[in-house]
Formats: C-alpha cells, structure tokens, sequence
C-alpha cells in the first residue's frame, strides 16, 4: 500500500490561551513546521495571523514563515488557509502570490456552514456566522487555483460538500492535485475550546468514515481525516482511515480536548501509528506524487 500523507495544521485561529505550545510568530511557524516535517509530516498548512489579510500583504506574510522552511526542506508541501473577503477576486488574490512564494496547495470550502463558539449548556455561543461558498463561486475558484497552478484541498464538513466536489471530479473539471479533507466534528469547539463542539459533521468513527468512503467509491479522489475540536489519534478514526487507504490531517488548529500537545508530538504519535499499520508516513516528496500536484 502507499504511504500516508500526513498534514499539519499547525496554528489556525487557536491561541495561546487555548494551548500554549501554539506557534503563532514566523520564526515559531517555521521552527514548528521544520521539526514536524521531519518527524513525518508531508504537508503544512497555517495560518499568518490575519485571515482577512488579502493578495500579495497576505503572502508577504506567509512568507516570513515559508522561506526558513523551504530552505532546510526544498519539497515541502505549504498551504495557506481562505481569506475572509466579500469580494471573491480579492479573497482569492493571495493564491497566486503564495504560489510564487512556494505554496503548492490552496485551501477552499466547497458549500457553506454554521459556526459559533460553545455557550451555556453547549448551544451555540456570542460567536456565530455563516462560512463557505456557492456553486458559482466555488466554480470561479476552481479557475483561479487552477491557474494559479496549486492543488485544491477542500474542507469537507458535509457529505453534501463531498457530493459536489464528487460530481466536477468525475466530470474531470477538478484542477490536479485535489484532496478531500474529510472533517469529523468533535466533542470540543475549536475556537474556544470549549465543550459541546459544532453542529457540523458526522462523528469521529469509522461507521461515519464509510459512509464517506461508500461516495468516493472507486473514483480514486484522494482523501484524508481530520477531527476539528477533538482528538484524532483518541479515536478509532485514524486506525480506520490508515487501514482504508487514507490520509491524516492533525495539528494544534484542530486539537482539542483534556491535553495540551504540541504539534510535534501529534505527528510523532500518529506516524509511529502508521508505520506499525504497515503505511509509514509519505515525504514531502512521495505526496506530491500521491496527489499529482502540479
């Protein structure tokens, strides 16, 4: 079988109050990302301190963080994260101009969803908005990263996010390089930290990761799984994901629960689960060709 791509979503929008081993300075992105790459990671994808930073400001400061990174690790597969804009061109302005700094994947969210912080009794908190894209803008930002060229790596918080991508993918109109991050809600919220979690998603078990798996059937999109406001590794999730030819996502953006780990540590512990389930963790380089990356 082929190895397992690793990714870390190392910062997010998690705070030190949150967890304090998060790394939220360039030099902290770049020593984090750095020694995670080495311990098995494949992939890194962050956040610059400002989601509502736009085009070449917001690659600048990718930057910052990317080049030590890119320095000591030439193939390193960097993702920057959405920008929060009402203009699509300006949200998608920095893709190309992270591209032209050494990102080869762009993230995007294929449908739209309902966020909020924890409040009492685990309904939704002072925190609450509406995320993600329509069908005309999410078409609009294939053609940008396509173009820009990066592979796509979709945020699936929804089967029906799933179905969609599944259609321009069979219909061959997804840009090379796409990946399916299949997000499991877990029993935190990780914006706060708090209990309760999101009202998104399916749970983190392998029942709920086969019936995504009964859509992607043979279409040979590739995947991975992630537990946002949980903990992978803690689950049965990850077990069944390395077992059924998938990948892992982990990382302190994600993490949430009764410990406080630092990004390093989450990837040790799961790439000496993939390698005593026989799929040792993919290089950098491995992953690239895993997912035909432009």
């Amino acid at each position: 079988m082929q190895p397992t791509i690793i990714e870390v979503a190392i910062n997010g929008e998690t705070s030190p109050k949150r967890n304090a081993h998060v790394p939220r300075t360039p030099q902290e992105i770049a020593a984090e990302s750095i020694a995670c790459l080495r311990a098995g990671a494949a992939s890194i994808h962050n956040h610059n301190g400002d989601i509502a930073l736009p085009g070449e400001a917001a690659a600048e400061r990718y930057a910052e963080g990317w080049a030590p990174i890119l320095a000591a690790i030439p193939d390193a597969i960097l993702c920057p994260t959405t920008v929060t804009h009402p203009d699509l061109p300006t949200s998608m302005s920095h893709v190309p101009a992270c591209v032209a700094r050494g990102a080869k994947m762009a993230s995007i969210d294929p449908g739209v969803e309902n966020i909020s912080t924890t409040g009492i009794d685990g309904l939704p908190g002072a925190m609450r908005a509406t995320m993600g894209s329509s069908i005309d803008e999410i078409e609009a930002m294939l053609e940008i990263i396509a173009a820009a060229p990066a592979g796509p790596a979709f945020g699936i918080y929804e089967p029906g996010y799933l179905r969609l991508i599944l259609a321009y993918h069979k219909a061959g109109r997804l840009p090379r390089g796409s990946l399916a991050r299949l997000y499991f809600g877990g029993d935190h919220n990780f914006i706060d930290g708090g209990r309760g979690g999101f009202s998104f998603g399916l749970l983190p078990t392998a029942t709920a990761l086969d019936a995504y798996l009964e859509l992607i059937g043979d279409s040979g999109l590739p995947w991975m799984v992630a537990v946002p406001g949980g903990d992978l590794f803690r689950t049965d999730l990850a077990r069944a994901a390395i077992e059924r030819g998938g990948h892992l996502r982990v990382g302190l953006e994600d993490h949430a629960g009764d410990r406080m780990p630092t990004n390093l540590e989450l990837v040790e512990e799961i790439a000496e689960l993939c390698r005593s389930l026989g799929r040792p963790p993919a290089t950098s380089a491995e992953a690239a060709r895993i997912l035909d990356l432009p």
